[in-house]
């Protein structure tokens, strides 16, 4: 973590790239998206095994840390299982991942780039459908979509 300006004597955090969080997703890890409730329900990395738990909260003072984070991700994962944790660019997700390691988890990984490089990667996301339109023209490949409805070659995300 000294590469952002701050020294931490706890673990050492292991960032993996998208690409290596989608094979891992696809084995035996739990993706753990730390954005909030409301990015996460713009659209989200599509994984079997998924939880969210804000690691901040948007408040009228700006962001603050849920203090409550590492008891409900202690609720819903165990020390021992496999996690990458991951957010909108990776910043969040890397003091996340920090803050598990020195709770004791240990198999814990930071995905580099966030939600926003696996869209960029054009991974598969779970998304509103009203959205897929937004995220296609990010794509630089618009397409006129009506709304809850997509083209016929379009793969269906359920």
């Amino acid at each position: 973590m000294g590469s952002i300006g701050i020294e931490s004597s706890g673990p050492e955090v292991v960032t993996v790239d998208v690409h290596a969080t989608k094979d891992l997703i696809q084995t035996s890890h739990v993706y753990l998206d730390v954005r909030t409730v409301e990015e996460f329900q713009k659209g989200h990395v599509d994984a079997e095994k998924i939880i969210n738990v804000a690691y901040m909260f948007n408040t009228p003072e700006g962001r603050v840390k849920n203090p409550e984070f590492l008891k409900e991700v202690s609720y819903a994962c165990k020390k021992g299982d496999h996690i990458i944790v991951g957010c909108q660019s990776g910043v969040r997700s890397l003091y996340a991942t920090a803050d598990l390691l020195t709770e004791g988890f240990k198999d814990v990984s930071n995905m580099g780039g966030g939600y926003l490089d696996w869209v960029k990667n054009e991974l598969p996301v779970k998304a509103p459908l009203d959205s897929v339109k937004i995220e296609l023209q990010v794509k630089k490949e618009p397409l006129d979509l009506v709304k809850n409805e997509l083209p016929v070659n379009a793969p269906i995300v359920g």
